[in-house]
């Protein structure tokens, strides 16, 4: 009976637009938890561009707030243990998915969301230079991290509208398009370098939360693709938990509505707004994304024997002495379905080309060889070293050589100037 009441007031309570935190003790087996203090939903509308790294925008957080951020995954074995991490404190977080990642190991992009988290998109491929790409290039990225991202998901409504620009990098051509598509720009508050290549699991803990306790709260930039961040992550959530920091989960609302943000240069006491009292039209998220998944899933990828290989073009063939070609034939038409190809004689043995020649063929024992630097050399590692000294003692001549090149051009500059002035001083004695 209590667990009936308790469900009917959450419900209540969410009908009602009332933000219900998750307490630790709610945390199944772990009341010293961490846990998730509450959950904050953004609703699609006006594009919003967030963090203050870049704008002077960011989320309406109280103070000793924090939202975790985990970006360039998901990559086994380091994001399944990240979300074993995060499950076992029951901190929910946002992962912002690279769409070849997702493509590539779809059940850990599912686990993400299946565990509760939000999922956000970082681009197709994560570019180095994002701002330098072009207009096409751009548009190309985003389109398709997103259509992988939400074809791993299963669904594309479970992917949030949320972008985060790769490297930070980023342009106004970028925020035109990220904006065209209704998509939140989700820059950071604060980072905590654990992408650095030597660092350790101490100091990533020791900047993240010096940079956090400066600003007081804020989102928290991380990487789920990295061993030190694992190692530094359950320190992390004990020494937000020991200061007093409460986590905040992100959400995407339901259209209609507005995203609110918090103006920097002024206190914060913006509320979330009740959805559908922005006094715009209803806006809609974009179904480009569910369209592209739509058509990545449902094509299969063509077989080699769908193709044809006797198609030829209607036209005349002339050969390059003159004389006629082989008869026309008129191409086929494959349907959409894929069926057999039609049953045509295959050229003849004859007419294949030669295959490629094989090591075998110039009598040198493939156990001998190594390839090394693109040509093949003796693998006996005596013969390699008697033909590198050779290659540097050839190299060393040629430098001598060049310097006494040199010297000589000079000596027979200087002799030639010293009989010039010789020349001189005795034509001038001669003179009465």
């Amino acid at each position: 009976m209590r667990n009936l009441r308790a469900c009917v007031a959450l419900i209540a309570a969410l009908a009602a637009g009332i933000v219900v935190p998750a307490r630790a003790q709610d945390c199944p087996g772990s009341p010293d938890a961490l846990g998730t203090s509450r959950t904050l939903v953004l609703e699609p509308g006006e594009p919003a561009r967030i963090g203050v790294m870049q704008y002077r925008d960011t989320l309406p957080l109280a103070d000793k707030e924090v939202v975790l951020t985990f970006d360039d995954g998901p990559l086994p074995p380091y994001t399944n243990q990240i979300l074993d991490i995060l499950g076992a404190q029951c901190v929910k977080a946002t992962f912002f998915l690279v769409g070849r990642m997702a493509r590539e190991f779809p059940a850990v992009a599912r686990r993400i969301y299946e565990a509760g988290h939000t999922v956000g998109t970082h681009s197709e491929d994560h570019p180095l230079r994002f701002q330098k790409l072009s207009v096409e290039k751009v548009r190309q990225e985003i389109d398709r991290g997103i259509a992988d991202v939400g074809a791993a998901l299963g669904d594309p409504r479970d992917l949030a509208p949320f972008f985060r620009i790769p490297g930070l990098a980023r342009s106004d051509i970028i925020e035109q398009e990220l904006a065209a598509r209704s998509l939140v720009v989700f820059s950071s508050d604060t980072v905590a370098d654990d992408w650095h290549r030597r660092i350790r699991p101490g100091e990533i803990i020791a900047r993240a939360m010096s940079r956090l306790e400066k600003r007081g709260k804020g989102i928290l930039l991380l990487h789920d693709i990295h061993p030190s961040t694992v190692a530094a992550l359950p320190g992390l959530l004990k020494a937000l938990k020991e200061r007093g920091f409460r986590v905040v989960h992100v959400i995407a609302g339901e259209p209609p509505g507005r995203i609110e943000t918090v103006d920097q240069r002024s206190p914060m006491t913006a509320e979330a707004m009740v959805p559908g009292t922005s006094g715009q039209a209803d806006p809609k998220w974009p179904a480009a994304a569910a369209e592209a998944a739509a058509d990545r899933i449902a094509l299969p990828v063509p077989d080699l024997s769908a193709f044809d290989p006797g198609c030829l073009p209607e036209d005349e063939i002339r050969l390059a002495d003159g004389s006629d070609g082989p008869a026309p034939v008129a191409i086929a038409r494959l349907p959409a379905q894929w069926p057999d190809p039609p049953d045509r004689a295959l050229p003849s043995p004859e007419a294949a080309e030669l295959p490629a020649p094989s090591i075998k063929d110039f009598g040198i024992p493939l156990a001998k060889l190594e390839a090394v630097g693109g040509p093949l050399v003796p693998r006996s590692s005596s013969a390699f070293q008697r033909l590198e000294r050779h290659r540097h003692r050839a190299a060393r001549l040629t430098h001598r050589a060049l310097k006494w090149r040199r010297h000589i051009a000079r000596r027979r500059l200087h002799l030639v100037a010293v009989e010039r002035v010789h020349e001189a001083r005795t034509a001038a004695a001669r003179l009465p």
